[in-house]
């Protein structure tokens, strides 16, 4: 089945957009699923069509919209260039005659080369140029958002704006005569590739293309291994503790230092995972009485106050309250927080802990 045959399948309305416009809504659409779907998401596709959504489409949809005419081509060039040079030969009476019959409309002749027109190649250059440009300034608007900057809300505004541009660049391209339309020769670009891989003119030719063809191999096969499997770089778990001041933010700030036995006082315990897999923690709160001598630090008692545990998605994090009450009573006793993977030990220490924070308090009687 032809293209044609094919293309009559689709509606009217479709049938007269663009196919390089049609391109980039189905861009628009694919990276929105790629993106948004609970599955599709954790696969490289949207890795692939974020970073061409994100560093084309827009730029390409906002320079269609500019320039919907087509641009100069080498063939009008050519011919352009041969009428000036017979103009050169010809005679002063026969050039005068020649812009005579230019004013008053006995013959007539088109410029290929419109003002304001633009070839191929600057279309892809100002389309990347521009879409480096109008992304960042549309995540900075979000900014001063409700909605801030975050996934949903920038691919729904870029998609938006590419979206909106790809319209107005097919009513202006409609606007014009049709000869005057910008289109993507993608079937002489075919075409061409076709006759120049297999059917060189030289031998020279021929190596060159087999050089070519290695080379775009290569090259895509990098790209896919370094989406596919990409470096995992460093894994480790934050573990802090934090406050809440005055205003209710979470600050890592102002700890409470006295205690009394029985009494509750409130701490944040914050875990980050930056283990690049879901990680299920454990956590383990004890007070601690030690001694300390020659910077050698000796746990003399330990009273386990309390234990929880919670499950973190990669490049996730958790935060929870966890209301402090102290068992026994002294002076810089040591509360200590201890962090495992997996379920805690029978003896929780923080020699076999994972991670480990603490703060020093003071605890009083009644």
């Amino acid at each position: 089945m032809s293209d044609g045959t094919l293309r009559l399948l689709l509606p009217r309305p479709l049938r007269r957009f663009p196919a390089d416009l049609t391109a980039i809504v189905l861009l628009v659409l694919a990276t929105g699923v790629a993106t948004l779907a609970p599955v599709v998401s954790e696969t490289p596709l949207r890795v692939v069509l974020g970073l061409v959504f994100a560093l084309f489409a827009p730029g390409y949809a906002f320079i269609a919209a500019l320039f919907p005419e087509r641009g100069p081509r080498v063939e009008d060039t050519a011919a352009t260039d041969g009428e000036e040079s017979e103009r050169s030969a010809a005679t002063l009476d026969e050039s005068v005659q020649e812009a005579a019959d230019d004013r008053s409309g006995l013959s007539e002749r088109v410029d290929p080369r419109r003002a304001g027109s633009i070839d191929g190649i600057e279309r892809v250059a100002l389309s990347f140029g521009l879409s480096i440009a109008i992304t960042p300034l549309i995540g900075l608007l979000l900014n001063f958002t409700p909605f801030g900057i975050r996934l949903v809300p920038i691919v729904l505004s870029i998609g938006g704006f590419t979206l909106a541009a790809t319209v107005v660049a097919a009513l202006r391209r409609q606007a014009l005569p049709d000869n005057d339309r910008f289109r993507v020769p993608y079937r002489s670009w075919i075409g061409s590739a076709r006759a120049e891989l297999f059917d060189p003119e030289t031998r020279l030719d021929a190596v060159l293309n087999v050089v070519l063809v290695v080379s775009l191999l290569l090259a895509v096969s990098s790209v896919g291994y370094a989406v596919l499997v990409p470096k995992s770089g460093e894994s480790f778990s934050e573990f802090y503790l934090l406050t809440e001041n005055e205003s209710g933010a979470l600050v890592a700030d102002d700890y409470p230092q006295n205690f009394t036995v029985g009494e509750s006082q409130p701490l944040t315990v914050g875990i980050g995972n930056h283990e690049h897999e879901q990680v299920d923690y454990s956590v383990v709160a004890q007070l601690q009485r030690v001694s300390v001598q020659n910077n050698s630090t000796t746990v003399r008692e330990r009273r386990e106050l309390d234990r929880f545990s919670r499950s973190i998605p990669a490049n996730g994090s958790a935060n929870w309250t966890h209301d402090v009450t102290p068992t026994m009573t002294g002076d810089r006793l040591r509360l200590t927080y201890l962090l495992y993977r997996g379920s805690p030990p029978e003896s929780p220490t923080t020699e076999n802990a994972y991670r480990e924070t603490h703060l020093w308090v003071n605890v009083s009687s009644r």
